[in-house]
């Protein structure tokens, strides 16, 4: 009997061409599309500016039409608006700078539609991500490795993936670059193709985060900029529209380049200083998951990143109270953002990470 899977398919080229490769290779394939847009969502739902818009959805269709599988659609909105949308203002509102996408694979892509999928009796899900899953018999464990195709990896944003997600989801396109994906898709003659990625934060097309925050929380007063010594220094935006490390956009001139070191949320300030102020050799995480074995003993070596455009960096992970671990690179690393995740590498394999919740300098 063909084993069934369920593709989480967005109207993209990636996870077209997941589905058509699950279908070559055999398996009972159906495809499913996440509805996730709020009815706010504007213009961005009709013209398809957004990888979640009515547009998205009719792309998915066509290429379910095309394969000749059958196709769904799930109705998460509120899930997301709760799990997502509102844990990204939350974050913003502490000071903290959050990454939505990390959040939406844990707690939508892959719980939620897992549980659903399961539901109408699938053994498996898919996705598009460029990852690869492999079962290791002298652990027991499955491991989550890094793509083949090293530019397109996107391991960072999966490392949440616990055992029995990972056991029941297939990642079609580990072995592939984007070139050959987008080779595929002729092939298979998918309408998608040449569809360009999606870039943006799917609920903020406009990536004006600032904006969004103050039109979700009605918070918009003036902050001030404040020196290291707390010296005022002029008036800024409301402190929410900043990010640890950033010099562009800061709207002042002090006669010298400035950098954001520091958030004061219950303060509305943002502290400015020197760029040696926004270097940290270690960082205290928390929220953490580990792949390769269920909690971490005793200190290892690993890489580790940051941030997901960020250079992995050597590093020791230390276990600490409270399922705390500390991170202490050997090189000082720029801008350790508390709310970004940090993520742990053994060369190609996911060790794990967990939530950057602040930096040690």
């Amino acid at each position: 009997m063909k084993k069934k899977v369920l593709v989480a398919m967005s109207g993209g080229v990636d996870s077209s061409v997941a589905a058509a490769i699950l279908k070559e290779e055999g398996y009972e394939v159906y495809g499913a599309t996440m509805q996730i847009w709020q009815n706010e969502c504007g213009e961005e739902l009709i013209t398809g500016k957004s990888c979640c818009s009515l547009y998205a959805v009719e792309d998915a269709r066509r290429v379910a039409n095309i394969l000749d599988i059958p196709y769904y659609v799930f109705n998460m909105k509120d899930d997301f608006k709760k799990t997502v949308i509102d844990y990204f203002i939350d974050e913003y509102i502490k000071g903290r700078t959050p990454n939505p996408c990390i959040m939406c694979n844990r707690k939508i892509k892959f719980e939620l539609f897992l549980k659903k999928a399961i539901a109408i009796g699938m053994d498996y899900i898919a996705t598009g991500h460029y990852a690869v899953i492999e079962y290791d018999g002298s652990l027991n464990r499955y491991l989550l490795k890094r793509s083949k195709a090293k530019e397109k990896d996107q391991t960072y944003v999966l490392y949440n993936m616990t055992q029995e997600i990972l056991s029941k989801t297939l990642f079609p396109l580990g072995k592939f670059s984007k070139d050959e994906v987008r080779k595929l898709a002729e092939k298979f003659k998918l309408p998608v193709a040449k569809k360009p990625d999606s870039q943006e934060i799917c609920f903020i097309p406009d990536n004006n985060y600032g904006k969004f925050i103050e039109k979700e929380t009605g918070i918009k007063e003036e902050g001030v900029y404040v020196d290291t010594e707390g010296n005022i220094l002029g008036k800024s935006k409301a402190y929410y529209n900043y990010t640890i490390g950033q010099r562009k956009g800061l709207g002042i001139s002090t006669g010298k380049r400035m950098y954001v070191v520091a958030i004061k949320p219950e303060e509305n300030k943002v502290v400015l200083g020197d760029e040696d102020k926004i270097f940290a050799d270690a960082l205290i995480a928390t929220d953490l998951n580990f792949i390769p074995f269920d909690k971490l003993e005793s200190e290892i070596e690993v890489t580790a990143k940051i941030r997901y455009t960020a250079k992995e960096a050597k590093a020791r992970i230390i276990p600490i109270e409270d399922d705390k671990v500390l991170v202490k690179f050997y090189e000082k690393q720029r801008a350790i953002t508390p709310g970004q995740s940090v993520v742990f590498y053994n060369n190609d394999i996911v060790v794990g990470g967990g939530i950057i919740e602040k930096a040690l300098i």
